[in-house]
């Protein structure tokens, strides 16, 4: 199984059109701008993408609609399943495989959905799962905190990673000795554990981490992806930096994801900031937020003239 599904994985957005339906050529836009911006793959149908919200009909769209984008360019991965009943999921996660994707993701909550349930009940649903599964079809993890929060425990996670059939792992500890110890424990198997959590981000990466899978590379990938493929070569940097990411990553509280739609409805990649997951008007409830995305730009565009200059005295 060569496929890999880490680096700077951008969680990606939904946006709408006015009557409320998806708006593809939005999409099209937004998942240009990932690619020109240092995205080693795509995490289509999240958390951030509302996929709680969306129909399965556009859950598979907005999935098949990435690939034909993306075109090989870098692996795209996607959530497979929101429901709870176990044939209900497996009929969710069979459509999600059939639109091309490179990598389909299990959503650890809904293994099953009861927040109450042992390791062995885990491993026996997860077992179950993949045998409705194409068996070359990799698969990913993810932590989604949606409806709760599910960590998986080393032991299931130890199965996923003896299995052979999982690449990646969402990692939602927000704990950076859980990262640490979980890159130790799957050493040496296909699977990588990628961290979510921009007040992490680098110390991450330097414990095990493979990449940035966070809601924060929808405002700024390229300096995470610079912060992950050079950020060793240059520590002083690298630390300044990841002070900047860490701070810029607070405004996740500020009404996501219709902060970061707001930023790209500034950059002119869509045009509306609506959301299925946010009813408040985020201007009303969140002051001075384009100021705070003032201060995001400009800091983001201080670091990049610092890269540069910095790339440029080392040729």
């Amino acid at each position: 199984m060569s496929t890999t599904a880490n680096g700077i994985i951008p969680v990606m957005l939904t946006p709408y059109t006015s009557d409320g339906g998806i708006d593809e050529y939005g999409y099209h836009r937004l998942t240009e701008w990932y690619l020109a911006n240092g995205a080693d793959a795509l995490f289509a149908v999240c958390q951030s993408s509302e996929m709680h919200k969306l129909s399965l009909g556009e859950r598979v769209a907005l999935a098949r609609q990435t690939v034909e984008t993306v075109d090989g360019r870098v692996p795209v991965m996607a959530s497979g399943h929101i429901a709870g009943a176990r044939e209900q999921q497996a009929m969710e996660l069979k459509a999600m495989a059939d639109t091309g994707i490179d990598v389909l993701v299990l959503v650890t909550n809904r293994l099953p959905e009861s927040q109450g349930a042992n390791d062995d009940t885990i491993r026996k649903e997860l077992l179950w799962l993949m045998d409705q599964l194409p068996d070359d079809l990799p698969l990913g993890l993810y932590e989604c905190p949606m409806p709760y929060r599910r960590l998986l425990s080393d032991d299931v996670l130890r199965f996923c990673a003896d299995s052979g059939r999982f690449v990646t792992l969402k990692d939602v500890s927000c704990d950076l000795e859980t990262v640490r110890r979980r890159a130790e424990l799957v050493k040496g198997s296909p699977l990588s554990i990628v961290n979510a959590n921009a007040a992490i981000a680098w110390p991450a990466m330097q414990a095990g981490s493979r990449g940035f899978c966070g809601v924060m590379a929808n405002f700024h990938p390229d300096l995470y992806a610079w912060l992950y493929h050079q950020g060793k070569h240059h520590g002083v940097m690298a630390q300044e930096l990841s002070i900047f990411l860490a701070l810029a990553g607070t405004s996740e509280t500020q009404g996501y994801p219709a902060i970061a739609k707001r930023f790209h409805q500034r950059l002119g990649t869509f045009g509306s900031i609506a959301c299925r997951n946010v009813d408040v008007d985020i201007h009303q409830s969140y002051w001075a937020l384009e100021a705070l995305l003032d201060n995001i730009e400009q800091g983001a565009e201080l670091y990049r003239e610092r890269v540069s200059k910095l790339l440029r005295v080392v040729k």
